[in-house]
């Protein structure tokens, strides 16, 4: 990645636990490298990384450990669902 584009990358990692949350939760946000850093430690935790410019804007203005505003629950819900479904082929070993 050249020095523009790694300027240019943004990344949210959010948390929703079923039980405790009533929304998601932001638990890192950043730019630039902290971006690139989130995004690595997701890989190697084995996390879904998913790429949803609109939700990312919406968060943009979210601080660390404030839940999601409602306005990004339908975004947020579309990427959770994805995360299940995905983690669902990977039980069934489809993946």
């Amino acid at each position: 990645m050249d020095r523009w584009e790694l300027e240019d990358l943004k990344a949210v990692a959010l948390r929703y636990r079923e039980k405790e949350d009533y929304a998601p939760v932001v638990l890192a946000k950043g730019r630039g490298r902290l971006a690139e850093a989130i995004l690595a430690l997701a890989r190697e935790a084995g996390v879904p990384v998913m790429e949803e410019p609109e939700l990312l804007q919406l968060l943009e203005r979210v601080e660390v450990g404030e839940y999601i505003p409602p306005e990004a629950y339908a975004l947020a819900a579309e990427v959770i669902a994805f995360i299940m479904r995905l983690e669902g082929r990977l039980e069934r070993g489809e993946l």
